[in-house]
């Protein structure tokens, strides 16, 4: 009997630890989110093989993962996209129209209260949620006398900062438990301040001189203005200083909550204007300070790989990896000219533009053990759909007002579903003044004339102007399939598929969303058992 009884005992501890085991397996995965900023199609070499430089992390986060070849930003401005990622949302269900970049004290927040938001969302899941960099999403900030101030950067020296925080609209009064960003473009637009949890722990009073900075190539210094600044604000090494604060982030709460999972989003100054490499990385390619300053993006990626394969939490975390919209126009010019490099990656426009050079972006996710590696996926998808993505990984069910222009594309991920079987039937896109581009499969309407965005008679862009295949129309009309430079422009001689498309892109503004109804998530136990059997 006593045999039997230990004999008993050894099957049950056996059979709990292994009930243990499943139901660890079954933990919600931490998430981490790298968002880069100004970052072209064209501009890794997983994407584009005739690159000036290699990518080597980002090629293997690819390799490991899966890669969208017809991903897009909601918006072909910082801002606007911003405001997507964080509500899954085009940002005219914000304004009502378009939204343009802030600049100085500018605000309040396109993230109103009542939106839901990305880490409001996944708090909601149980995630400790944490952003380091830049945040631009707008912010409110008010002088002695209490009253909001616009943007511009004389208004930065109001600003009353006793009155002002803890920001009413700041990254932790949105969702995130732990926040490290600047309000604006790092380095490009002032106000040049450091806001932590809502507090900015050093001011803004002294005035930044352009020329204190070093300028690689006598040209790469562009577009950093001469606002106010703390006094220990680091321009040169601002990504380095972004990745520290996710690095101390995520050690720490490894440390102090080990069985919570995080939520963390590393949003990243490159590779905006001005181009200004940290010293360890100037030289590290052939392809100029641009090529250094994205080689600088890519070491970053592998060290924030590194990083949770350390933390012994590789296989269940989800890395993404996206970028706010098109290449800068004299970033892809100068590439283009000096290097040989096409930041757009062969395709027509830039930043700002409504052609596909505006808003067509990289995106990446890996998540080893789930995502089965070396997958390329052609579906059509924005980066609006990480938040119905991922409320469908941690089994939230959004309601129909929550991220009203998201779609699940978990399925994709997973491998699940051919790339013959779009997710989306249709895709919404902004340029910079707001004006709509809809795709339908392979066919794209912009409904507008010109760039939306660039002026091409201007002589940085005359030598990218193509002919107006069709002046006369009050739109364009491309077949992406057999046209995917966008250079010939179908409006008049397909009018059916032109009414078409304007009569659906009218459908999904008025109808309040464009993502369907009863989004049901797939858990992480439906997830598991599809991984499962990969």
């Amino acid at each position: 009997m006593h045999f039997i009884a230990v004999l008993s005992r050894l099957v049950y501890s056996t059979l709990l630890i292994s009930c243990t085991t499943s139901v660890g397996a079954q933990k919600l995965p931490n998430i981490i989110i790298i968002y880069a900023d100004d970052l072209g199609y064209g501009d890794l070499s997983c994407y584009n093989p005739q690159a000036a430089y290699r990518t080597p992390r980002l090629d293997q986060m690819a390799a490991e993962g899966i890669r969208f070849t017809d991903a897009h930003s909601p918006s072909t401005i910082c801002s606007p996209s911003r405001y997507g990622l964080f509500s899954g949302q085009q940002i005219y269900r914000s304004t009502g129209r378009g939204g343009g970049a802030f600049e100085g004290p500018g605000g309040p927040s396109y993230l109103k209260p009542g939106t839901l938001t990305l880490p409001e969302m996944l708090r909601k899941q149980g995630y400790h949620t944490g952003i380091f960099g830049k945040w631009h999403v707008g912010l409110t900030w008010v002088d002695q006398n209490n009253q909001r101030l616009g943007g511009g950067f004389k208004n930065s020296l109001l600003i009353d900062y006793e009155k002002s925080t803890p920001l009413v609209d700041g990254p932790n009064a949105r969702g995130f438990d732990e926040s490290f960003v600047t309000p604006n473009c790092p380095n490009t637009d002032p106000l040049y301040v450091y806001i932590e949890n809502g507090m900015v722990p050093q001011p803004a009073s002294q005035r930044h001189k352009r020329d204190t900075l070093p300028n690689p190539g006598g040209k790469w210094l562009w577009d950093n203005d001469e606002g106010w600044k703390s006094p220990s604000y680091e321009f040169i090494n601002a990504d380095l200083l972004f990745y520290e604060k996710t690095k101390e982030f995520i050690e720490r709460h490894r440390v102090t909550d080990p069985n919570t999972p995080f939520f963390a989003v590393l949003s990243t100054q490159i590779a905006h204007a001005p181009v200004l490499p940290a010293p360890e990385f100037n030289n590290a390619t052939k392809a100029g300070p641009r090529g250094d300053f994205v080689w600088e993006l890519d070491v970053l990626v592998g060290r924030v790989l590194d990083l949770v394969h350390e933390q012994g939490i590789d296989d269940n975390t989800l890395v993404i990896f996206n970028a706010d919209n098109g290449a800068e126009t004299v970033h892809v010019d100068w590439m283009r000219r000096d290097h040989q490099h096409d930041a757009s990656g062969g395709f027509r426009g830039m930043k700002r533009d409504g052609w596909e050079g505006g808003h067509r972006v990289p995106m990446i996710a890996r998540w080893p053990t789930v995502i089965p590696p070396h997958q390329v996926s052609s579906q059509m998808t924005n980066t609006t759909d990480l938040f119905a993505t991922l409320a469908s990984v941690t089994g939230y069910t959004l309601d129909e007002s929550d991220a009203t222009d998201s779609f699940d594309m978990l399925p994709v991920m997973l491998g699940v579903v051919d790339n013959s079987k779009p997710i989306r039937p249709h895709l919404l896109t902004q340029s910079f003044r707001g004006e709509f581009q809809i795709r339908q499969g392979q066919w794209k309407y912009l409904d507008h004339q010109g760039s939306g965005g660039n002026n091409y008679d201007s002589p940085l862009l005359q030598l990218y102007a193509l002919p107006d295949s069709a002046p006369d129309a009050q739109g364009q009309l491309y077949n992406l399939a057999s046209d995917p430079g966008e250079a010939t422009n179908l409006y008049f001689s397909h009018p059916d598929k032109t009414k078409q498309l304007q009569s659906l892109l009218l459908k999904l503004k008025q109808s309040g969303r464009s993502a369907p109804k009863a989004r049901k998530p797939w858990g992480i136990q439906r997830i598991r058992q599809i991984a499962s059997q990969n």
